[in-house]
C-alpha cells in the first residue's frame, strides 16, 4: 500500500511485529539484546563516556535499560541504576537482563540522578495508558537540562496519537526500532522526541506484509511516480484546465490560490469570479483567465464547461448560502473537487447534505476549528481524520505543523516537515490552490493532496524566516525541480 521504508506502526502493530519475529525463530531475548546495543551505538556516536542514569520501568522497556546499562559500562561508562518497582517482581527478558546487570539497582527517586551527566529513560514504551504521577513525575521533573535518551518513546508520549499522559519527559535523543510509530510524528509528542532515530533490531521484513499497516510518513517515494510532469507533446489543454472560485470582497485568498495552481503545473487557471470584483482579479492576475458570473446558474454552466478538469470553492468566498450553492454545484458535476475555508463553514449545521452531495473526487482541508464544526472530534488525530474521510466519502487534509491526510479507505499520511513559518496568513489558500492545480492534471485526490502538502512544506522550509505565502509559490520551482531530478535519476538507474 506504502513503500516500505515509509511505513509507521501502531503501538499494537508493533507488538504484533515482535510476536512475528519470535514465531520466525527469532527470540525475544535477542530482539531486547539488539535494542539495547542499537540505544548504546547511538549514544556513543554522540557522547563520550560520562556518568549516566538509567532510569528502569518494570517492563520490557526497562529490561532494555538494563541492557544499555550492562553495554555502557563494559565500554567504559560511569552507571547508576534505578528501578521502579522491585526487581523480584520482573518477569522474562527484563528479569533475565536485571539478573545479568551486575552494579547496584536503586530504587527510583530523583537522587538516582544526583552527579550524573545523561539520562537513559528506558521507563515506559508506546503502550502506556495511564497518567504520568507520584515517584516518576518526580524523577522527571528533576532531570533538568541533563541531556535524554529515550527507549522507544520518551515516557508519557502515547506511541499511537502523541497526546502527554499529564507529564512527559523531555528527550534530546528517541532511539525507536524498526519502523517509527505515529506518535514519534504528531504533537506535541514530536517536541518531545528530539532526534528520533529508527534501528534494525533483526524483526523480518516479512512482518510489515503479515501486518499490512495503513499509515506512513508523507515523503516523494509514496507519490512521486504519479507526479504530472509535462511531456513534450502535451499543450495548455492537456495538463488541464482548474477554476478557482474567487470571492467578492476578500480577493487575496482566491488570487493566491489561483497562482499557486498554475504554479504546480495547471495548463490553464480561471479565475470564476462575481462580476462587480472581476476588475479587482483582471488587474492583478496575468496570466490567469479571469471569468465572471451573475448567479448560481451562471457558476454551475462555468465549472460544467467540458475542458475544466477541476474546481476549488471556498478561500474568500464568505460564509453565504451563494457559497453553499456554488459548492453543492461544483460537486454536482462529478469533477475533482477542493473545498477550502468558507466552504466548509457554510456547512457548520448541515454536514450531512455536503457529505450526500460528493461524488466525485473531493479534497477538504478543514484546519481544526473548520474541521470541528463538520465531524467528530473525539479520539487521536489519526482515528478523527480517518472518520471524517469515511464519513464524507472525501481525503481529508488536517491541516497543521503535524498534518493528517487520510482516504476514505481508511489510508492515512502523516506529514512532518512543515516549518513554523507556515503559519501566516494566506499559507492554506497556497495549499488549496496547489491541490486543485494537481487533480487538474489528473493526480488522484489523496496523491494531489499528499504531494501538495509536502511540496508546501519544503517549500516553506527552503524560504526559511519571513515567509509570507506568495514566497511559497515562487520557492516552488526549486522543491519541483529537485524532485523532477530525483525522478530523472531513477529512470537513468
Amino acid at each position: 500500500m506504502f513503500p516500505v521504508d515509509n511505513l509507521l506502526l501502531s503501538v499494537d502493530e508493533m507488538y504484533r511485529a515482535d510476536h512475528f519475529a519470535i514465531a520466525a525463530g527469532i527470540s525475544s531475548e535477542t530482539l531486547m539484546e539488539n535494542a539495547g546495543a542499537s540505544i548504546v551505538s547511538e549514544i556513543a556516536a554522540r557522547w563520550s563516556p560520562r556518568r549516566v542514569a538509567v532510569l528502569c520501568g518494570p517492563g520490557n522497556n526497562g529490561g532494555d535499560g538494563f541492557v544499555v546499562a550492562r553495554l555502557l559500562a563494559r565500554n567504559g561508562w560511569t552507571v547508576r541504576v534505578g528501578l521502579l518497582g522491585a526487581v523480584d517482581a520482573l518477569s522474562g527478558d527484563a528479569k533475565i537482563n536485571a539478573g545479568r546487570w551486575t552494579g547496584a539497582v536503586e530504587p527510583l527517586n530523583s537522587a538516582i540522578l544526583d552527579d550524573t551527566d545523561l539520562v537513559v529513560d528506558a521507563l515506559f514504551g508506546a503502550g502506556l495508558t495511564r497518567e504520568i504521577s507520584g515517584t516518576v513525575l518526580e524523577t522527571i521533573a528533576a532531570v533538568g537540562d541533563r541531556p535524554v535518551v529515550a527507549v522507544d518513546v520518551p515516557s508519557g508520549v502515547h506511541g499511537d496519537s502523541g497526546q502527554i499522559l499529564g507529564h512527559a519527559m523531555r528527550a534530546d535523543l528517541t532511539v525507536t526500532f524498526f519502523r517509527r510509530k505515529p506518535g514519534h510524528l504528531l504533537l506535541p509528542g514530536r517536541a518531545y522526541c528530539g532526534d528520533t532515530v529508527v534501528m534494525d533490531i533483526g524483526i523480518p521484513g516479512k512482518a510489515l506484509e503479515n501486518i499490512a499497516p495503513a499509515q506512513a510518513v508523507n515523503d516523494p517515494a509514496l507519490w512521486l511516480a504519479r507526479f504530472p510532469w509535462p511531456r513534450l507533446e502535451v499543450h495548455k489543454y492537456s495538463r488541464g484546465h482548474a477554476v478557482v472560485t474567487g470571492g467578492r470582497h476578500m480577493t487575496g485568498a482566491a488570487r493566491l490560490a489561483t497562482k499557486a495552481a498554475q504554479r504546480i503545473g495547471a495548463g490553464l487557471v480561471t479565475a470564476l469570479v462575481p462580476s462587480e470584483a472581476f476588475v479587482v482579479y483582471k488587474i492583478t492576475l496575468l496570466s490567469a483567465l479571469v471569468t465572471s458570473f451573475l448567479d448560481t446558474a451562471g457558476f454551475a454552466e462555468a465549472v460544467g464547461e467540458p475542458r475544466v478538469t477541476s474546481c476549488l470553492v471556498g478561500p474568500g468566498n464568505g460564509v453565504l448560502g451563494a457559497t453553499r450553492e456554488r459548492v453543492l454545484a461544483a460537486l454536482r458535476t462529478e469533477k475533482p473537487v477542493v473545498l477550502d475555508a468558507d466552504a466548509l463553514t457554510v456547512f457548520d449545521e448541515s454536514g450531512d447534505l455536503l457529505f450526500e452531495t460528493i461524488r466525485g473526487p473531493c479534497v477538504l482541508t478543514p484546519h481544526d476549528g473548520e474541521f470541528s464544526r463538520l465531524f467528530d472530534t473525539s479520539g487521536d488525530k489519526l482515528t478523527r481524520v480517518r472518520r471524517a474521510a469515511l464519513k464524507s466519502g472525501a481525503v481529508v487534509v488536517l491541516k497543521g505543523p503535524d498534518t493528517v491526510i487520510a482516504a476514505p479507505d481508511g489510508r492515512a499520511v502523516i506529514n512532518d516537515n512543515a516549518p513554523a513559518d507556515l503559519a501566516t496568513g494566506g499559507s492554506g489558500d497556497v495549499l488549496a490552490g496547489m491541490i486543485t492545480g494537481l487533480m487538474a492534471q489528473g493526480m488522484d485526490a489523496f496523491g494531489s493532496a499528499c504531494a501538495a502538502v509536502w511540496i508546501h512544506g519544503a517549500s516553506a522550509a527552503l524560504f526559511g524566516p519571513g515567509l509570507v505565502a506568495e514566497d511559497i509559490i515562487d520557492t516552488m520551482p526549486a522543491i519541483l525541480q529537485q524532485l523532477k531530478n530525483v525522478e530523472e535519476t531513477k529512470h537513468h538507474e
